[in-house]
């Protein structure tokens, strides 16, 4: 008897049509894969298909809430985090929404919804430039801002070019100042016995550098640089709020209050949450959110590291930009 599996003898009590029954068994296993693969095939079409139909609809900023048919409303565009050049309080994000806004043919009055501790100074000022020409090409729309937790510093840049500022009582309102951070490790490097290695072309080219003593100069240079975008600040404040400013000594001072008591101070008109300004001083209780939400392919990108590069830029001159904070 051999011992090939493929030409051994059936069994004696093995059915007659054995070979028939085992290639019967075999074409249907086979069968049954194709259809295990082809659905699975199917499902990761269709799935890709969707991914697809997202990432084009985030593209393009397609809304199926059917807001072209709402008719008198109040527009709404939110600002959450910090004032900088990525993210909800970035100018790229915020001005496109204000233009929709304020476009809209059934928006009335535009409610700017504010919740920043302040940030980029550059950022704050495009956003207000651009208020500013907004308001000139639609002055029967009114702009509101309402403060949530915080409006400080460069958030307050903001908020000060809108035609009243309405807060809660606990808010915190100010911080009308700007500054320049960053560490010195001179000392630390003496003690260790560290060299710093520095070469530059341009005398100046080192300024602010964490591991060399800042000179006077230096110093001076940048003290100039921050009284200069203060001056700014307050003259934004100024002209936005007008008549209705109390100074004091103190309120350009990078200080902050609670709302109530920049209510008094004339920073602030009063007490106020985005439904209430809708329904009594807008009168228009259906609110549209106009605000720029990140799409599919921002969030794809940045999750795969698009922004790597340009993160580490940011990282290296953070600690010498004036920020409004």
């Amino acid at each position: 008897m051999s011992d090939d599996p493929i030409k051994a003898t059936p069994p004696a009590d093995a059915p007659i049509n054995w070979e028939r029954e085992v290639l019967e068994k075999l074409v249907f296993a086979s069968i049954k894969e194709q259809r295990a693969n082809r659905r699975w095939s199917i499902f990761f079409k269709i799935f890709l298909l969707l991914c697809v139909l997202v990432a084009i609809a985030s593209y393009f900023d397609i809304s199926f809430s059917g807001d072209a048919e709402v008719g008198r409303h109040t527009a709404l565009v939110e600002v959450e985090g910090n004032i900088e050049s990525e993210g909800n309080g970035a100018a790229s994000v915020v001005i496109p929404a204000l233009n929709k806004a304020f476009s809209d043919a059934g928006s009335v009055a535009v409610v700017l919804h504010i919740n920043s501790p302040g940030g980029s100074p550059v950022q704050a000022g495009m956003i207000v430039d651009e208020v500013r020409r907004l308001r000139q090409g639609f002055p029967e729309k009114p702009l509101y801002v309402v403060v949530d937790e915080i409006c400080a510093s460069g958030c307050y840049y903001i908020a000060a070019s809108a035609d009243k500022i309405y807060v809660n009582k606990a808010s915190i309102i100010g911080s009308i100042g700007v500054l320049m951070d960053g560490f010195g490790f001179t000392g630390a490097m003496q003690k260790l016995g560290v060299e710093r290695r520095l070469l530059t072309a341009g005398e100046n080219k080192g300024f602010m550098d964490p591991f060399t003593p800042l000179s006077d100069k230096h110093k001076q240079h940048a003290q100039a640089m921050l009284d200069e975008i203060h001056q700014q600040f307050i003259d934004v404040v100024r002209t936005g709020r007008g008549k209705r400013l109390h100074e004091t000594p103190d309120m350009f001072s990078g200080l902050f209050w609670t709302g109530a008591k920049a209510i008094d101070m004339g920073l602030a008109d009063d007490l106020g949450s985005v439904d209430s300004v809708a329904r009594d001083v807008v009168k228009a209780e259906d609110i549209i959110d106009y605000t720029q939400h990140e799409g599919l392919p921002e969030r794809v990108l940045k999750k795969f590291g698009a922004a790597v590069g340009s993160g580490a830029v940011k990282a290296a001159v953070d600690g010498v930009r004036p920020t409004l904070k």
